[in-house]
């Protein structure tokens, strides 16, 4: 009976715009309408009972990082919003119809079956006996689905596509067995990268507080922590024993340069010379080790190149970001370059600013753009313990930061090898142990 459905529904059906690939299918798949895969999914007034209290999914509570409901919004039918329509289950895919290009997919949980999301959704209810709910998913989340989509999008300040340009799409079906094999071998990878995040989750939540504990009771054991006899600054609470400075006693603090506006003038770029941006250090976790632009030698001569070891710091945008070079490199002024004296080391001393973020921001001067300047950082306070508890106190965190980039590289693997598995196997280009593999 599915068979007879699906060689129904494929007759007459030619690929759309962009899917020639589809031509030469593998044995037993076969070429179908999303829309003729999936269930209408009805809407309902959700202020029909104005004191039944639903769930409401719109489109802010799926993360296109994690491809999942990350949360919801409780109400009550008298105050819903009016776009709280379209009644949900268990398993349904729901697809943002709003820039669709953002990729906001995910599949229902079974503790939000029988609640309401938003009509910026379209729904997407799987034909159990024809489409396995979790293969739809993975074919709704692949790139060239996406971008497929993406091409019908209408609206400039609120770009975006209507449930039927989604269910016009054609898409690759395999038999019901292959789906199934399919999505749980994709779904394996999903998990594992969840896994990882919240390791790294984990290991960011015990940096935090191991930054915390070192930098108020010094490099001790918790337990030990009573025991340490505190002094107060203007800043916290840290050991007695320890000397407390201003910045500009502990390092020089500089500038960056690029002499010339507009900043963007092509004549300044494309060589060899790193030229870091704000961007780059946001992203650094405390060691700059890529750069986005170069300059040439001209660009060159209206900055300056600060040498690998120097501590950077942003002082616009994203205030107080922080990272040590890991090569020769020049920057713009929105950025200060820090190199310490004797007192402390380069590690000791961006470990510390590393937790000062937040302070920082909440400092800053309030403008038309909010930053900071050097006058601004020369007196900030830090704290400077023995050499010998600088370096305990480098290596403890420097654990925690190598398992947290060793958690990073999993993740970003996983990432890959995810993309790359939804795309080969929901087109057939790799095939799993136990199914045909001829052509149609």
């Amino acid at each position: 009976m599915n068979d007879r459905f699906l060689q129904n529904d494929r007759r007459g059906l030619q690929p759309g715009p962009g899917l020639n690939h589809f031509t030469d299918l593998p044995a037993g798949w076969m070429e179908v309408k999303v829309g003729n895969v999936v269930e209408k999914a009805g809407q309902m007034g959700s202020s029909r009972n104005p004191t039944h209290r639903f769930k409401y999914v719109d489109v802010s509570s799926v993360s296109n990082d994690s491809l999942s409901i990350t949360g919801y919004t409780e109400y009550e039918g008298s105050n819903a919003p009016s776009r709280a329509r379209k009644a949900i289950k268990d398993g349904d895919v729901l697809f943002a119809t709003v820039r669709p290009y953002l990729k906001r997919v995910a599949v229902v949980p079974r503790e939000l079956d029988g609640e309401i999301c938003s009509t910026a959704f379209c729904v997407l209810r799987a034909k159990v006996d024809v489409v396995d709910p979790g293969f739809l998913f993975f074919v709704t989340v692949n790139d060239s689905f996406v971008d497929r989509v993406t091409q019908h999008q209408r609206g400039s300040s609120y770009p975006a596509v209507t449930d039927n340009n989604i269910k016009e799409e054609f898409i690759l079906l395999p038999p019901l067995a292959e789906q199934r094999a399919i999505a749980h071998v994709l779904r394996t990878v999903q998990r594992a990268k969840e896994v990882t995040e919240k390791v790294i989750a984990a290991a960011r939540q015990l940096k935090q507080s191991l930054m915390r504990h070192l930098f108020t009771y010094g490099p001790v054991q918790l337990e030990d922590a009573e025991r340490v006899e505190l002094k107060d600054t203007a800043a916290s609470s840290i050991p007695k024993h320890w000397a407390i400075r201003q910045l500009q006693d502990v390092a020089t603090i500089e500038r960056g340069k690029f002499a010339h506006r507009p900043r963007n003038d092509p004549r300044f770029y494309g060589g060899d010379i790193p030229f870091i941006q704000t961007g780059d250090v946001a992203k650094s976790g405390g060691r700059i080790r890529t750069y986005t632009q170069t300059l040439n030698q001209e660009g060159l001569s209206i900055s300056r190149l600060f040498p690998k070891g120097t501590i950077v710091l942003t002082i616009a945008a994203n205030i107080g970001d922080v990272g040590i070079l890991e090569f020769d490199s020049a920057f713009p002024d929105s950025l200060v370059g820090i190199t310490p004296t004797d007192h402390v080391t380069s590690q000791f001393l961006c470990l510390y600013l590393l937790g000062q973020k937040s302070e920082m921001d909440r400092l800053a001067p309030r403008g038309t753009q909010k930053n900071i300047n050097i006058r601004f950082l020369e007196p900030w306070p830090v704290p400077v313990p023995p050499p010998k508890e600088q370096m305990t106190i480098q290596m403890w965190l420097q654990a925690v930061n190598c398992k947290l980039e060793g958690e990073e590289r999993r993740k970003q693997a996983l990432e890959i090898l995810f993309a790359t598995l939804v795309h080969n196997l929901i087109t057939g280009k790799i095939r799993l142990p136990g199914f045909p593999s001829g052509k149609a």
